[in-house]
């Protein structure tokens, strides 16, 4: 299955496992849970969705990698304790709880959640001296003599042997205790993932035309050379950095990332091309509705690959422009959502003012509680705590009544939405001005179909189109079939490169 498929099927997982019945008993009881075991090559993203299945599911998170632990921190210490048997005294050992249990009691304590997964990551990488541990953990669910809390189903995920020298092999009595779940490379379902997290689109509107160097394992005289996943998340980040710092790439720097020197030459170039074009077509321009002919004239004799970045760029910055007025709507809707509960509570209040800050410390702290249980991303984090400070210099004078005192708390709220209609019309028109140029330059061909599917695909545009009707994207949505129309340029184009 692919990495999407795993994630579902842990999520139907997770929901399965923690089923109470009416007495809150657990209805598939702990020792029928199975482990889930998941088993791909390195980089596809099987440590990544668990923190996406633990935030989707509301439950807590603990990761550990067991190869940078010893028999002593998984199983802990031994000590010596009295015991009586028969009437005589023994001296029995025993073991200080482990780690990894103790970081599990730890979470709950720290976020209030009973509930959680407990992830292992290279399990079947472990050294000699911890191997029994593993398997004790994956049959029994204990590491020593402490067994994971009532609540906390266990993950656990490997490389199969081809990828990593030091793989142990997993017995039949093991295996028949987990749930296997085999792992694949999928490009089409990780640039879905791609989207989300903002990966660049120079890199992705190379790998649409190079999808078979996504994701790539040979072995040469050299040793193995690959490309993953992780390697194009990773240099994606950097590439930005390279791009702020006005660094100029070698293939070397994307081999660093990419460990393919043919793909590494190939990316780089191709992204000293994609910057080159962004100058020479002037794509602020185009979205300013300013077009010359002679741009026409190149586009009609350059090769498909230029012309296909050329849509990228546009993409590109349409949806960085989407996804402002995203996130002004997001935060328009969670302050409309704040001057409501401030406005049932007013009424009643009789200090207006402490009722409103009262209101505010209560928000941040709910956000504080969630970020601290992992339930929030990074971005979402950023964006609870720009609100939380946009709400606190909202706060009303003190000494008025609760009608002008919730006037004085909505002006903030106003100004707020205010730019985000302001916003929404910019971007609307230079929506309508890309229309214009993709008419004009590409009629309904091939280019035509990337751009109506990627607006389709995209969260900011589909965010954006469902508050802003465009006759144009309608027509061409539907009569170029997206779907299947798309996945048949993708097969083209792999035939092209």
């Amino acid at each position: 299955m692919n990495i999407k498929e795993a994630k579902q099927e842990l999520v139907r997982t997770v929901r399965a496992y923690m089923e109470k019945d009416g007495q809150g008993r657990y209805e598939i009881p702990m020792l029928r849970q199975r482990p889930i075991l998941l088993m791909g090559p390195p980089g596809v993203g099987k440590t990544q969705i668990m923190e996406q299945v633990a935030r989707e599911c509301g439950i807590a998170l603990v990761a550990y990698t067991i190869t940078h632990h010893t028999r002593q921190s998984a199983v802990g210490l031994p000590f010596i304790e009295k015991e009586e048997y028969g009437g005589k005294t023994y001296a029995v050992t025993q073991y200080t709880m482990s780690e990894i249990i103790a970081s599990v009691y730890r979470k709950m304590k720290d976020t209030g959640l009973e509930e959680g997964i407990l992830f292992i990551d290279e399990i079947n990488c472990v050294s000699e001296t911890l191997a029994p541990t593993m398997l004790q953990f994956l049959q029994c669910k204990t590491f020593g003599n402490q067994s994971i809390p009532e609540g906390w189903m266990i993950v656990a995920a490997g490389n199969p042997p081809e990828y990593n020298k030091s793989v142990r092999e997993f017995d039949v009595v093991t295996l028949d205790r987990v749930r296997l779940m085999d792992i694949e490379a999928d490009y089409e379902v990780w640039r879905g993932y791609a989207r989300e997290a903002g990966i660049d689109r120079a890199l992705l509107a190379y790998l649409d035309l190079h999808p078979k160097n996504f994701y790539r394992m040979e072995m040469d005289v050299d040793g193995m050379q690959f490309v993953t996943a992780r390697g194009w998340e990773d240099f994606s980040h950097m590439l930005r950095a390279y791009r702020r710092q006005k660094v100029s790439l070698t293939p070397e720097m994307v081999y660093e990332y990419l460990r393919l020197m043919d793909v590494a030459e190939d990316v780089a170039a191709y992204l000293e091309l994609y910057e080159k074009y962004q100058d020479d077509y002037g794509v602020g321009d185009i979205l300013q509705g300013k077009v010359s002919t002679a741009i026409y004239r190149r586009l009609y004799d350059a090769a498909f690959d230029e012309r296909l970045a050329v849509v990228n760029l546009l993409l590109d910055k349409l949806f960085q422009g989407m996804g402002q007025v995203l996130w002004q709507k997001r935060r328009t809707d969670a302050w409309y959502d704040f001057l409501k509960e401030y406005r049932r509570r007013v009424e009643d209040a009789e200090n207006p003012k402490a009722c409103y800050e009262e209101l505010v410390l209560e928000r941040m702290g709910t956000w504080d509680a969630k970020k601290n249980a992992g339930l929030l991303s990074g971005k979402e984090w950023s964006f609870y705590q720009q609100l939380g400070r946009q709400l606190e210099q909202g706060v009303p004078e003190g000494g008025r009544d609760a009608r002008e005192s919730f006037a004085e708390a909505k002006e903030g709220f106003e100004e707020c939405r205010r730019q985000m209609e302001g916003q929404r019309e910019v971007w609307s028109g230079k929506l309508e001005n890309a229309f214009d140029f993709m008419e004009e330059a590409f009629g309904e061909g091939e280019e035509m179909i990337v751009f109506v599917t990627e607006l389709t695909m995209s969260l900011e545009s589909v965010s954006f189109l469902a508050d802003y009707h465009c006759e144009r994207y309608l027509r061409y949505s539907e009569r170029l079939l997206v779907g299947s129309r798309k996945q048949a340029l993708l097969w083209e184009l792999e035939e092209k490169s």
